[in-house]
């Protein structure tokens, strides 16, 4: 079901995804407007979008061999990952991951009042490397690699534009379902590792992203251009930077709204359901209506 990760420099390996930057840019403190973000097609995008389970399988072993060794999913538990909607593994193979996860849980107390380590079991939600964020804090040079359960919808990115633009841009986004700013924020800044110019003031132990705020962040780049782990030849994708940061960006998605595609489908069975409502209603006030003569003014 998984593939093993290519050779990781210890340094990405150990580099916390989305952490808190040690120092900040003048950019950064205007509002970041200078961010290069690339809107993406996602397949859950729009009024009818839908989660792609092939897509969320890829996603998972990226975030699996890249990002879990940072970083956790407090909010979603290993049996999530069987349910429908998801990337709809089978019972029997999420318990073997749970079997196999490199992360032990902390549990009890035991007969003795302790509290001990054990091996995660599918009622236990994914859990990161660290036992709390000093520990965390520690070993990634200052930097606090959050936990990834809502980053899809907890991050953004804002763009210095005038309201007669801002405005006819909001009323495209309601008509149109758009709601993945947060998506596109984090493919971005996934592809968005540049050489930093001669001229930029790059902080000790940062690395230049184009698509962050102030363009100086506190990881280095977790995806190579080449990918960062093998999809198997069934997987229906290359093996490249771009679709691996697109994979894991949509299981991060799933991960922060895991009920989109029955939310979206009961949607639209609500609508349908209202305008036949509306009609019938509207018919049964013509014909209730139509023996009253009008009174004369």
């Amino acid at each position: 079901m998984l593939r093993h990760t290519k050779t990781l420099s210890a340094l990405a390996v150990g580099a916390a995804i989305f952490a808190t930057p040690v120092a900040l840019t003048p950019a950064f403190a205007a509002g970041g407007y200078d961010q290069v973000i690339e809107k993406v097609d996602w397949s859950f995008g729009g009024i009818t979008g839908q989660y792609d389970k092939t897509q969320l399988r890829r996603g998972f072993q990226v975030f699996q061999n890249v990002c879990a060794s940072c970083h956790g999913l407090s909010r979603v538990a290993f049996r999530s990952l069987s349910q429908p909607g998801g990337p709809e593994f089978t019972e029997e193979g999420v318990k073997a991951l749970v079997a196999e996860w490199p992360h032990q849980v902390t549990a009890g107390p035991n007969d003795e009042g302790e509290m001990f380590q054990r091996q995660p079991l599918p009622t236990d939600p994914i859990v990161g490397p660290w036992k709390n964020e000093k520990e965390a804090r520690a070993f990634n040079n200052g930097a606090y690699p959050l936990d990834l359960s809502l980053i899809a919808r907890a991050r953004t990115y804002s763009k210095d534009e005038p309201f007669w633009v801002q405005v006819p841009n909001m009323v495209k986004h309601i008509a149109t379902g758009y709601e993945q700013k947060g998506h596109d924020y984090l493919y971005s800044l996934l592809i968005g590792y540049k050489e930093a110019p001669a001229d930029f003031n790059l902080g000790e132990g940062l690395s230049y992203n184009i698509s962050y705020p102030g363009k100086q962040i506190a990881m280095v780049q977790p995806i190579p251009e080449g990918g960062a782990v093998e999809y198997g030849e069934d997987a229906g994708a290359p093996n490249t930077m771009e679709q691996q940061s697109k994979d894991v960006v949509a299981f991060l998605a799933w991960a922060a709204d895991p009920h989109l595609n029955t939310r979206k489908a009961t949607g639209w069975q609500v609508m349908i359901y209202l305008l036949i409502t509306t009609a019938l209603l509207y018919i049964g006030k013509q014909r209730l209506w139509a023996r009253v003569k009008k009174q004369p003014a």
